[in-house]
């Protein structure tokens, strides 16, 4: 376990850096112990064929108690921690546009601390992946924490396969609050159905998503759906086209929730597009081309 004495407060922000640490350490959270939340993460989910054909037809899912209560909870520390140290986010709220009101994103949290690796390697969630896609492996693409602050912003319309170079529709992400969220906190939305238009439009996530893929979906009739309320340790899961989009946070807590994003093994790289997604390719499959296999030791195996 990760020690709160440990947690590196950085100059130029130290007043915004103790203000998110003290929101995170305000959530309630316990020690991660040996036979509790870290055994969890290798037993196997049930996954019913309800729920492989709800993730079919609508493109997402909602999981109910992917891990206990009480095992997510205790995750939040350490991944709490890590965001704390690792994001650099120093603006206030105000001075940032709609994109960074949004959430404090940190990525990639498994290569950079070793209490997160345990969580976003999971055996347990990668299977779930796998199940719902009908796929026989799946690969890490990468992990992230997307904490909205109190009185953050919406997360605008988007779909996050726009930014993926890889050549195959089996994408998923599972987002898992690591304390209970209400939906007046910025609980995921996702347009039923949308998934099966592929790429909707050549639009990164901001203003302009927000405006034009509201009205496709208001155009197309997609039901706009998502849970009222989560628990810690539920999770939600979604393909990589399915259009969504999150309220703002209108609570005084901070909405924490982790995400790991899936793919099929045996993808393959699409060729980069420059404005879309050649910064990704750079940065999750290192030294790969169009046409190569995706596979580098950023995109482990989880679950075969």
């Amino acid at each position: 376990m990760v020690k709160i004495e440990s947690v590196c407060v950085k100059g130029g922000g130290v007043e915004r850096q103790r203000e998110r640490y003290e929101q995170v350490m305000a959530l309630p959270h316990g020690e991660i112990r040996a036979g509790t939340a870290i055994d969890e993460l290798d037993a196997r989910y049930r996954v019913t064929p309800d729920d492989r054909q709800r993730f079919t037809r609508d493109g997402h899912v909602l999981l109910r108690g992917v891990l206990g209560p009480h095992s997510a909870a205790q995750w939040l520390l350490p991944i709490g921690q890590a965001v704390q140290r690792l994001n650099d986010e120093k603006r206030p709220l105000g001075e940032r546009d709609t994109y960074g009101q949004a959430f404090l994103q940190t990525m990639n949290l498994w290569v950079k601390d070793a209490a997160v690796r345990r969580f976003s390697l999971a055996r347990r969630f990668a299977q779930v992946a796998a199940a719902l896609m009908g796929v026989p492996a799946v690969r890490m693409y990468h992990d992230q924490a997307l904490f909205k602050e109190p009185g953050g912003g919406i997360t605008p319309w988007h779909q996050d396969h726009y930014y993926w170079p890889l050549d195959t529709d089996h994408t998923i992400t599972m987002w898992m609050p690591l304390a209970d969220v209400t939906s007046e906190m910025g609980i995921m939305r996702f347009a039923s159905g949308s998934h099966r238009e592929g790429i909707v439009a050549a639009l990164p996530i901001g203003d302009r998503s927000e405006a034009q893929l509201s009205r496709h979906v208001q155009l197309r009739g997609f039901a706009v759906e998502g849970p009222g309320a989560m628990r810690a340790g539920d999770a939600t899961f979604h393909s990589g086209w399915t259009l969504h989009r999150a309220p703002p946070n209108e609570t005084d807590k901070l909405r924490p929730v982790m995400t790991v994003i899936y793919f099929a093994d045996g993808a393959r790289v699409e060729e980069p597009d420059p404005t879309r997604n050649a910064g990704d390719l750079k940065a999750w499959l290192p030294g790969l081309e169009a046409g190569d296999i995706a596979a580098t030791e950023l995109n482990p195996v989880l679950y075969r």
